[in-house]
């Protein structure tokens, strides 16, 4: 018999049926993929999976099974007894999850005293335990830390062992690795596959990833539109899919052998940085104190050539975001040069410094947290243009808004709508309308396509290539996913501590690394 099973659920939230008459099972011990794009129905179905979807969700099935405990009769205070315990979750976002006001002791604390019953010294132990076991840096020190003193990594090492502190026989991971370096994402999947041979549980993983599901599941179903359209053996299903959408995921996958015949070429530099430096001062003592630096960028210097992509990859807090907003005066730089186009930036304050912002642009990495929530999508697009060109009249802001908009395949009509009526892509793409509004030489890409599904990454990717061929500007891209640098970039530098350890052409450094920092991202890739 399977350890879990699900037969025939649907969900429905008023007349909208989001996951459509579904039913798939889990055997002990193996490790189960749920894939598809975002608002495919995955989450939703985890959710109904431990009876937490919101109160105004109609919720219908002939069976959800755990072992030989039905639980679509269960009441809530048996769930109290089950959710936790013997089906667990680790939920996407940590620092959303997590308890800010509470250190994640406490937390971790929290479970083990609703499932268990342990003395205090027996409580602290096994905390410290759990930490270990998710193999949390100075786990012992560490206890008394709250959610925002980790890093990204550490606060999903949390959650693991929040998830774990049960004892679960089935945990479910929904998109555990979203957004997390090459690296990091590497050993949080060790991790798990490590702990589900010492204890046996089963996982029932939630992913977009397909490189991902492809190293670590063994059963995978692809869900689309609410409804699962394939289902198999995980090797199998991504070398010979057979639905037409499961095809498509597939296809959409960026290779890393999409650089090998790449045309080098030599182009003038647009952007040359020299000797660039961002230090911040750590203070300490009653008089505060200078006692050190933070060293977040330290020494870098490079061109990006007229018409290319420049990447820059590393891990998070080698200081990659750190040097793309300095670069634009975002934030404060301590020393370096920095040319566009033979204009000395480095050097200008106050309104000619304004008036140079329309050469060079940003696309953040959220583009919801990056738009103001009250305004219009025209509005947000306008809004550079009556910054930089005040002399433009409503007329001509309002066509050429239009036209931006077409130009990044969004409606016209996407004007009159605010940026939550918009899909995750969508809102990338209205990000880029944005950037484009002031006619820049150079848009600075952080991380546009890191949590975005593998099909609409792949049309973002496009959508940047396109842009780029036909207006000829220039790209430096910032990511973790080197995926995406064998597809879009010609060019490639590799940041480690603040420092550029390895630069060349994006094949030279994909498929022959010198430095072993390069080497180690490389050797974290997934192989699909």
């Amino acid at each position: 018999m399977s350890l879990f099973a699900i037969e025939n659920l649907s969900i429905r939230f008023g007349d909208t049926l989001v996951v459509d008459n579904i039913s798939f099972e889990i055997h002990a011990g193996e490790t189960f993929a749920l894939v598809g794009e975002s608002g495919s129905g995955k989450s939703m179905t985890a959710l109904a999976a431990l009876n937490l979807l919101p109160y105004n969700a109609n919720v219908q099935s002939d069976l959800m099974r755990l072992q030989s405990e039905n639980l679509s009769q269960l009441s809530e205070k048996n769930w109290c007894k089950i959710r936790g315990r013997r089906l667990s979750i680790i939920f996407q976002d940590p620092i959303a999850s997590l308890n800010p006001v509470m250190t994640i002791g406490q937390q971790i604390a929290e479970v083990l005293t609703l499932h268990f019953e342990l003395s205090k010294i027996e409580l602290k132990q096994r905390v410290v335990e759990l930490l270990q076991q998710v193999e949390l840096p100075n786990a012992v020190q560490r206890v008394k830390d709250y959610p925002h003193q980790l890093s990204g990594g550490q606060r999903q090492r949390v959650m693991i062992a929040l998830a774990l502190a049960g004892k679960p026989d089935l945990l479910i991971a929904d998109e555990p690795t979203t957004a997390l370096d090459v690296t990091i994402q590497a050993q949080i999947l060790e991790l798990l596959k490590n702990i589900q041979a010492q204890t046996g549980m089963a996982l029932w993983l939630i992913s977009h990833d397909l490189a991902l599901v492809a190293n670590i599941a063994q059963r995978v179903a692809v869900m689309q539109n609410g409804k699962i359209v394939e289902t198999g053996d995980a090797k199998n299903l991504f070398q010979n899919p057979q639905h037409p959408y499961s095809q498509k995921l597939v296809a959409a996958l960026p290779s890393m052998r999409s650089c090998e015949n790449k045309e080098i070429t030599v182009k003038p530099a647009l952007l040359t940085v020299q000797n660039f430096h961002c230090h911040y001062p750590i203070r300490k003592g009653i008089l505060k104190r200078v006692v050190d630096y933070v060293r977040a960028v330290d020494g870098v210097s490079f061109s990006l050539q007229q018409g290319k992509t420049l990447a820059l990859v590393g891990e998070s807090g080698c200081g990659k975001t750190t040097l793309g907003k300095a670069l634009l005066h975002l934030i404060p730089s301590s020393s370096g040069e920095v040319f566009l186009d033979g204009i000395a930036l480095h050097s200008l304050t106050g309104e000619v410094l304004r008036q140079q912002r329309a050469a060079i642009q940003i696309v953040f990495q959220d583009p919801f947290s990056s738009m103001n929530p009250r305004m219009l999508v025209g509005e947000i697009i306008a809004e550079g243009l009556r910054a930089l060109h005040s002399k433009m009249s409503a007329t001509e802001r309002e066509t050429r808004v239009r036209n931006l908009l077409l130009r990044v395949e969004l409606p016209e009509e996407a004007m009159y709508r605010y940026p939550h009526e918009f899909s995750g892509g969508q809102r990338q793409r209205i990000c880029i309308a944005r950037a484009l509004a002031v006619e820049p030489k150079v848009i600075i890409c952080d991380e546009p396509t890191s949590a975005l599904d593998v099909s609409v990454q792949a049309q973002i990717i496009q959508l940047l290539k396109t842009l780029q061929k036909e207006q000829g500007m220039s790209y430096l891209f910032i990511t973790h996913d080197l995926g995406v640098v064998a597809e879009i970039a010609d060019d490639v530098l590799v940041m480690y501590k603040g420092k550029i350890v390895e630069q060349g052409a994006v094949a030279q450094v994909l498929m022959q690394p010198q430095h072993p920092y390069t080497q180690k991202l490389l050797a974290a890739v997934p192989k699909f």
